[in-house]
């Protein structure tokens, strides 16, 4: 099947095989920051936007981003390193495994919630497994970057 999507505002259209899952195609497609993690929809290492809602690359069919606008991490450049200042100056940045997707999610959230509180902030990002820190360096950040 021919799928069409916009990628980072860049247009592309392939033939895929109908079970491509849409991880495999924007890593084929070059966009490797989409990191492969448990492949179960547990981790969120492989968020990505699709019209600007954060999907779980893992579980979707690239066929389902056909006529799609798809961001990753490489087209939220600005927003991604002034979050991870706020990372980086917490600590709570790590080994960057899991900040690609953890990243994504927190800009998509600071896009959809007005004033969040806490609790928000962590429904939110309930999904988004770090193997390497305690999120309490994570948490001081994304309060600072939100200004909560």
């Amino acid at each position: 099947m021919i799928i069409r999507l916009w990628i980072n505002g860049r247009e592309f259209s392939d033939e895929i095989s109908p079970d491509t899952l849409l991880i495999d195609y924007l890593r084929y497609k070059g966009f490797t920051s989409i990191k492969r993690g448990c492949d179960t929809s547990n981790c969120g290492l492989c968020t990505v936007l699709m019209e600007s809602k954060p999907v779980l690359s893992c579980s979707c069919l690239a066929a389902r981003a056909n006529g799609f606008h798809i961001t990753t991490i490489e087209g939220l450049q600005e927003e991604a390193e002034k979050f991870g200042g706020y990372l980086a100056d917490e600590g709570g940045e790590q080994c960057g495994y899991c900040s690609p997707g953890f990243v994504v999610s927190v800009i998509a959230m600071k896009r959809e919630l007005v004033d969040p509180t806490e609790e928000q902030v962590k429904k939110y990002l309930e999904g988004n497994l770090c193997r390497c820190t305690g999120y309490q360096a994570q948490m001081r950040a994304i309060k600072r970057y939100l200004g909560i």
